[in-house]
């Protein structure tokens, strides 16, 4: 069978991918296929495909992040107590913020608008000197 519409088939494409709507699906789809391998995977033990933190295998400290592949594995299976031990930060504060931004950022392209959040100076200080106290004081504690 021969494709007889060759260039209409690629501006249908060249619409699809550039919907505003496109790159929050596809984050979406992504988080939930790595959601679901994280399902069946337990970052709390050794031997699986999840990779280490770049910055503790380096350094041997805690970056800001680290504890959130734990946090997200305890919180699909109910655990709340145990998310907050992995990382008491990104849960109480990070993990609201991306959910928050997520939904906008997908609203938004499912109204056909594209979306990107913006950030003062300042807010970016405030964001940057949060993680670094928050790097500093879990690394002491």
């Amino acid at each position: 069978m021969a494709i007889t519409n060759v260039p209409a088939a690629v501006g249908r494409l060249r619409a699809v991918l550039s919907h505003p709507a496109t790159p929050p699906l596809a984050t979406a789809a992504a988080g939930l296929a790595g959601a679901c391998y994280l399902w069946g995977t337990d970052p709390h033990t050794s031997g699986n495909l999840l990779p280490r933190c770049p910055f503790n295998w380096a350094t041997g400290l805690l970056c800001p992040a680290c504890g959130g592949t734990r946090m997200v594995y305890d919180l699909m299976h109910g655990d709340v107590a145990a998310a907050l031990h992995d990382n008491a930060a990104l849960l109480t504060v990070g993990l609201p913020v991306a959910v928050c931004l997520s939904g906008r950022w997908l609203s938004e392209g499912l109204r056909g608008r594209r979306w990107a959040p913006r950030m003062s100076t300042r807010g970016k200080v405030a964001v940057l000197s949060a993680a670094v106290a928050w790097t500093v004081a879990r690394n002491l504690l």
